[in-house]
Formats: structure tokens, sequence, C-alpha cells
């Protein structure tokens, strides 16, 4: 029944300011309507997954977590030591990839992921 996600939606304290933020950090193309459309690319991978309120995973208090797919993170790395980003996680390597984490505005930690 279902095909993928449709979206992604969440509010913020101050709109101007995260969308800069994730233009800037991230290089999402935000547009006038305060969205953009990140089309899939072969061999992306979206992933749903549940966690208990209990996982320490990420922090308890944080109810989503998002997880952007790069594709190159020691480039990613280097792209947001340039701008002044500092990593809330150091690169992690495990059986499913490489991560990090950084912080948006509003303190959400964000886990960046290469296949």
């Amino acid at each position: 029944m279902i095909k993928g996600f449709g979206g992604i939606f969440w509010r913020t304290k101050n709109l101007e300011a995260t969308k800069k933020w994730y233009s800037e950090v991230l290089q999402v193309e935000i547009g006038d309507w305060n969205g953009t459309v990140i089309k899939p690319q072969a061999g992306n991978e979206t992933v749903f997954s549940f966690f208990t309120e209990s996982n320490s995973y990420f922090p308890t208090e944080q109810q989503v977590m998002l997880n952007f797919q790069v594709s190159n993170l020691n480039e990613t790395i280097k792209h947001l030591e340039h701008i002044g980003i500092p990593l809330a996680k150091k690169k992690e390597s495990s059986e499913f990839g490489q991560f990090i984490w950084i912080e948006d505005p509003e303190g959400r930690l964000i886990e960046l992921w290469e296949k």
C-alpha cells in the first residue's frame, strides 16, 4: 500500500533562521513555500524505524531524529568544518555505514549517513 514517504513536516520556532541554516549547512534548497523536494537517486534508501521511549540512541526528549544520506561523508565533514558547524558526535562506522551528528539551530540532532 505505501509507495514511499510523501514528506516530513515539523514546526519550528524561527522559520527564517531554520530555513537559512538548512540551506547553508546542508545545502537544501528551500523554496518560497518553505520546503523542498528531495528526489530519489540510485542507491538511496529511506529507513522508517521505531525506537522505544527509553532507547538512548538519540536523546529521549527528542521525539524524532532526521537522518540524511550523503554521498561522501568526509567531504561533508570538510564542508561543515569550513562553515564552523561542530560535530555533535564524531564519525562512527558500523556494518550499516558511517555516521556523524550535528545540531540544527533549535538543538535537534541530525544524523548524516554514508551508506
